[in-house]
């Protein structure tokens, strides 16, 4: 290990790496290390860290003790940024403000946990009931993918509708649940279901309406100490599209490009750049601009939030810009509507001569062997789409998968396309 490692190693920064099968001991790991003052960077398990943080003997940290997270990308690549733990009291205290706005009482409450502990989305669950004073349940990675095992376990809890019941979900978590009826069961049960870390397809919010599911779609980054908006269930079930409003301390506003810039009292203190610097996260005016483009619908002071793509996800074909994202989930949702077994489309853009860029689709069917008719059905779907918006090419990959954190890891599968391509010429695929 470098010197670099090493020295930061042995003074401000302590590593975590968590254990998705002992989120428990992570937890009292990191609450050891910040009674020791100490800023402890989140890991997964067994990953050995990039060497891109400062010597502390040259750099003035920001007071601590405090979390350094690995964003999610929601500004454009990831970074890693530094939270004192006041910023996570503040958001925690938002939280449960507007958790007393539907009625709730946030130390009344139970909350289930079945997301990554060294994200920002499966951190801020625990810490929101440590601070609250509300149960805290963890669910392991391999039980939230067996709903009726995962019913049975949560039956045994002594909260199990005693309390009201919260949990934060990913999409993707999400549409497997509602695929089973154990799972169906189980998300009925919850006062409150946060859904983040990438846009609600129209589909999932269908179904989850008609069987009276109480989703509050929201959107947070890691540089916001997670969620900055949500919508109240109730809202929801009626029909109200989007993201929410500002919770307690957020504003929102759009930037010159179109995307989403946020002002609160719990942005990340500062980031770790790439040469091992620390770097503000904000503007000279406090404001954090992500690369997610949006639209705000309302007044000024209470604004409802739309999310439309993101500006990195972008690609330019025939002069025209495309959202991969916003495409993805219409295919997904026309797709299913014509009983198509399409679990995941992840679009990507590839260099052509002509266009500039033209879109290649990766597909996971839900069994490995669909015959090539699949993929004349999903040509015939969008036959009549721009001819910007329509792929090029259709790709089986029955390894696609979202990160845990429910977001489109978008270089690491670019790398596999560009893989695929060097082994077998693109005009080889269906």
């Amino acid at each position: 290990m470098g010197r670099g490692c090493a020295g930061l190693l042995m003074s401000r920064l302590r590593d975590l790496r968590c254990d998705p099968a002992q989120p428990g001991q992570a937890a009292a790991t990191l609450e050891a290390g910040l009674a020791d003052g100490a800023w402890v960077r989140l890991l997964p398990s067994g990953v050995q860290p990039e060497c891109q943080v400062p010597d502390v003997d040259g750099i003035d940290w920001p007071p601590g003790p405090g979390v350094v997270l690995s964003t999610g990308g929601s500004s454009g690549g990831r970074q890693l940024c530094l939270h004192p733990l006041s910023n996570l009291d503040r958001s925690a205290q938002a939280c449960g403000s507007w958790l007393q706005t539907i009625g709730l009482e946030p130390a009344s409450t139970l909350v289930w946990n079945p997301l990554p502990f060294q994200h920002v989305s499966g951190l801020m669950p625990w810490w929101r009931a440590r601070q609250w004073g509300a149960d805290h349940a963890w669910i392991s990675p391999s039980l939230i993918k067996q709903p009726a095992s995962l019913l049975k376990h949560s039956l045994q809890h002594p909260g199990w509708q005693r309390r009201p019941m919260l949990l934060s979900l990913v999409p993707t978590q999400l549409r497997r649940l509602l695929a089973d009826p154990c799972g169906c069961s189980w998300l009925g049960e919850m006062a409150v279901i946060w859904v983040g870390g990438a846009a609600l397809p129209t589909d999932l919010a269908d179904q989850s309406r008609d069987l009276g599911i109480r989703l509050a779609p929201c959107y947070g980054a890691t540089e916001t100490a997670a969620m900055v908006t949500a919508q109240a269930p109730l809202d929801f079930l009626v029909g109200e599209a989007g993201c929410g409003r500002p919770l307690d301390g957020v504003r929102l506003r759009l930037n010159q490009q179109g995307s989403l810039a946020v002002h609160c009292d719990r942005l990340a203190v500062a980031r770790l750049d790439g040469t091992g610097g620390l770097r503000a996260l904000s503007d000279a005016n406090g404001w954090w601009h992500s690369a997610d483009l949006a639209a705000l619908e309302g007044s000024s002071t209470d604004p409802q939030l739309h999310l439309l793509g993101r500006i990195d996800d972008a690609i330019h074909s025939g002069g025209v810009t495309v959202f991969p994202s916003q495409l993805e989930q219409r295919l997904l949702s026309e797709a299913r509507k014509q009983g198509l077994p399409l679990d995941a489309v992840l679009l990507l853009g590839l260099a052509n001569r002509e266009w500039g860029e033209r879109l290649v689709a990766l597909v996971r069917w839900s069994s490995a062997d669909v015959s090539s008719d699949g993929f004349d059905r999903l040509r015939r779907l969008v036959a009549e789409w721009p001819a910007p918006e329509r792929p090029l090419h259709w790709i089986q990959c029955q390894e696609l998968e979202c990160s845990a954190s429910g977001k489109w890891e978008r270089a690491r599968w670019q790398n596999w396309l560009s893989a695929h391509q060097s082994a077998q010429s693109l005009t080889q695929y269906p």
